[in-house]
């Protein structure tokens, strides 16, 4: 089925209301209209019945109404109208009655009883059209005879009134309905324009023209918040893409480097023939870079896994003082082979997947070692920061230009350029800490100032706050 279009919609949706107004409107006037006759023609027929009344107790007009009959036909008027005059025993004096319509038996009202609208009794004839009619005695003296006055009326011309106004009603609520639609068309079609010119150049957006924004001048104020979110997702897509294209190519690179190195030794090698210890180097030196290309794959799937896997993670309560025990065992001959003096402050517990928190510190001690001054101290510490368990590794060496501190946690980022030590490290290492960090609902930051380094990772106490 075809879906109506939001014009239409609303086109459709005036007309109708449209003519609904104008058909309660006419249906009320219509009605007041109504009653407004009946009324008239009830006051009408009880007027007549009463001065009929009023001359039949009149001896010389009952001896007019026995020679002269015909001229209370006459004094009727129309052809519609009905009178009856008979004597107690229903012999007929006056009778006008010019369909010959039945007219049902009534209680009449008594002679000394004032005639008012609620005597008037309402019919209708044979062929549908409102008939009213009333009966009455007429007051007597002693010498007359009683008589009985039945009166009535045909409202053909009432109801041909009444239904021409209904037929105008109609008509004038079709056409107002016609006129609104076209109207509301017509202004429902103008008002879509910013509709259509936002569809336009949401159309002309492309990969290519991810920097295009959506232009807000000219646009009503009920689109600002759609053309605000399109603007910010294409932002975010933006930005992403970017990234991916970063990425990529940082990729691209890091993958280039040890394969071209494999490729080239093994080409070497299959030169010309070569003694046993040459080869025995060649396989050594290849191991190398396998385990290089193992530890960069084995880290990007990590990434991956850890992008949208927030549920998945096991918080528990950490003996912190354990942990950094722990770590300062593993990387004590690390850092003792380069003169360097690693001492961690901590105790309590703090709430994470124990195994994510220990290769996240992992991965900053190890960046710590790396880039710290030689005989410098490595320093970890943990301590209760409001709502966040924070911790901190510092260490003593150059200080991080800022531009380089805003993508130190980009993958494949490194802060050297001319990547010469590309073979030693995959640019990975800040990227999985954030991805730690962001599983856990918290954050990672780095201040370095004066040749100090400092890299903070604020764990949420809270596990509401966490999942906020």
């Amino acid at each position: 089925m075809r879906r109506l279009s939001l014009t239409v919609r609303l086109t459709l949706l005036l007309a109708c209301f449209a003519f609904g107004a104008m058909a309660i409107l006419g249906s009320a006037l219509y009605f007041g209209l109504r009653a407004q006759l009946s009324l008239s023609d009830d006051a009408a027929l009880v007027t007549r019945v009463d001065q009929i009344r009023t001359l039949l107790q009149d001896s010389d007009a009952r001896e007019l109404v026995r020679d002269k009959p015909r001229l209370f036909g006459n004094m009727l008027g129309n052809s519609e109208s009905l009178l009856i005059v008979q004597t107690q025993d229903g012999t007929p004096l006056i009778t006008v009655n010019p369909g010959d319509r039945e007219v049902p038996e009534v209680d009449p009202v008594d002679a000394e009883t004032p005639l008012s609208l609620q005597q008037v009794h309402h019919g209708r004839g044979v062929d549908g059209t409102p008939f009213i009619y009333m009966a009455a005695h007429v007051r007597t003296h002693t010498d007359q005879m009683p008589l009985k006055v039945t009166s009535g009326r045909m409202l053909t011309e009432r109801a041909q009134i009444l239904a021409g106004y209904r037929n105008d009603i109609l008509t004038l609520s079709s056409l107002t309905a016609g006129l609104i639609a076209l109207l509301a068309f017509f202004l429902a079609r103008r008002s879509m324009t910013p509709l259509r010119r936002l569809a336009e150049q949401t159309a002309a957006i492309g990969v290519g023209t991810l920097s295009s924004r959506i232009d807000r001048q000219d646009t009503p104020q009920e689109l600002d918040a759609v053309i605000g979110q399109f603007n910010a997702m294409l932002a975010r897509l933006e930005r992403g893409f970017t990234d991916l294209k970063q990425v990529s190519a940082d990729m691209a690179h890091d993958l280039r480097t040890p394969i071209g190195n494999l490729l080239g030794q093994i080409e070497v090698g299959l030169g010309k023939a070569r003694d046993m210890d040459y080869y025995q180097r060649l396989l050594g030196s290849n191991y190398e870079e396998l385990q290089r290309l193992s530890k960069m794959i084995d880290s990007m799937l990590f990434l991956a896994r850890t992008e949208h896997a927030e549920e998945a993670i096991e918080r528990i309560d950490i003996d912190v003082a354990r942990e950094l025990a722990r770590i300062g065992s593993y990387f004590e001959d690390l850092t003792e082979e380069r003169g360097l003096r690693l001492t961690w402050r901590g105790e309590g517990t703090l709430r994470a997947d124990v195994s994510l928190f220990r290769r996240a510190l992992a991965n900053l001690v190890s960046n710590a070692v790396r880039h710290a001054q030689a005989d410098s101290e490595i320093r970890i510490e943990v301590e209760r920061e409001r709502q966040y368990s924070v911790v901190r590794v510092s260490n003593l060496g150059e200080t991080i230009p800022a531009t380089v501190l805003q993508r130190l946690f980009d993958r494949f980022y490194r802060a050297d350029t001319s990547r010469q030590h590309s073979s030693e490290r995959s640019g990975l290492g800040l990227s999985i800490v954030a991805s730690i960090m962001k599983l856990h609902g918290g954050h990672c930051r780095v201040v370095s100032q004066d040749g100090v380094t400092v890299f903070s990772l604020f764990f949420a106490c809270d596990p509401a706050l966490a999942r906020q």
